[in-house]
């Protein structure tokens, strides 16, 4: 897309056309600072709406906006294995980015069809995950937990990670969740990110994060299994081969664009995108006073 389309989006808001970037793995800053820098991009006009996939190098923890990280993460054990670190601007609770497809989308609050409810807009940015799910032979869906009592319930027994923890909507297969997102709403743009494990190392998640003693560690690590999976897990129960993260990003480029029912056109970032990234990563979100903050 040149960048004469990409004043002709600003011309027309109504394109059913979205953009597809494919970042690769990334440093943890780098990857909050390019989700930040397209929502700012796309307030301002000068973006379409948005579909990343990218990775992480190395693997990293990150942690949800409200978590206090000097209760919640053992920072020797994340020097120890070589792990980065990232708080990002969204909610939710830690998560190991590791064998993983990430993806974020970004959209204006006002896009024809998005719900102005967080839980709605979150239910309907999230349908091409279940088809991704199901594209790869899945029977991935989208379960509503009902009460805020239900989710207060189900979080007194979860730990600080972010597949043990519930939303107003989990994405499920066989009751074991799936996939884990959050949402931030800023400059009236909707920004929803999320991991697509293809596989999970729970006993390094758990290494990593801070507990009030090794008798709780264990006992949340013992229930993470019934709560949690990851799609090869999914597949070797099923007698079925392994998925690579290439047939990950086509199985869920497809769900979610049948899901928006939009297409996504592959591009990059623009050189103002990059460039805010740039200054975002170095001034933000590799401070201490960022990811350090609570």
């Amino acid at each position: 897309m040149d960048g004469g389309q990409r004043e002709g989006y600003a011309m027309k808001k109504d394109t059913e056309s979205w953009r597809f970037v494919r970042s690769g793995k990334c440093p943890p800053a780098v990857n909050m600072a390019v989700d930040e820098a397209i929502l700012t991009a796309h307030s301002e006009g000068k973006v379409p709406p948005t579909v990343r996939f990218y990775g992480w190098e190395p693997a990293s923890l990150s942690i949800g906006y409200f978590q206090k990280a000097s209760e919640e993460v053992n920072f020797a054990a994340l020097d120890r294995h070589g792990i980065g670190f990232v708080r990002r601007p969204t909610g939710g609770r830690a998560v190991l980015h590791d064998r993983e497809l990430t993806y974020s989308m970004i959209v204006s609050e006002d896009y024809p069809g998005m719900p102005r409810s967080v839980t709605e807009a979150y239910r309907v940015l999230s349908g091409g995950l279940v088809l991704g799910f199901r594209n790869l032979g899945l029977q991935a869906e989208m379960v509503h937990l009902g009460s805020e009592e239900d989710r207060l319930k189900y979080a007194a027994a979860s730990s600080a990670a972010c597949f043990d923890s519930p939303s107003w909507y989990e994405l499920v297969v066989e009751g074991r969740k799936v996939a884990g997102s959050a949402q931030t709403r800023q400059k009236s743009v909707i920004l929803q990110h999320g991991s697509i494990l293809l596989d999970l190392d729970a006993d390094l998640l758990f290494e990593l994060l801070l507990f009030p003693s090794e008798r709780v560690r264990e006992r949340l690590r013992r229930s993470f299994d019934g709560k949690a999976v990851a799609i090869n897990e999914l597949l070797r129960g099923v007698d079925k081969p392994a998925v690579t993260l290439t047939e990950a990003e086509e199985a869920f480029r497809r769900g979610i664009a049948d899901g928006l029912g939009v297409e996504l056109v592959e591009d990059g970032l623009t050189p103002y995108e990059q460039e805010l990234a740039r200054k975002l990563a170095e001034g933000k979100y590799s401070a201490d006073n960022w990811n350090l903050r609570r």
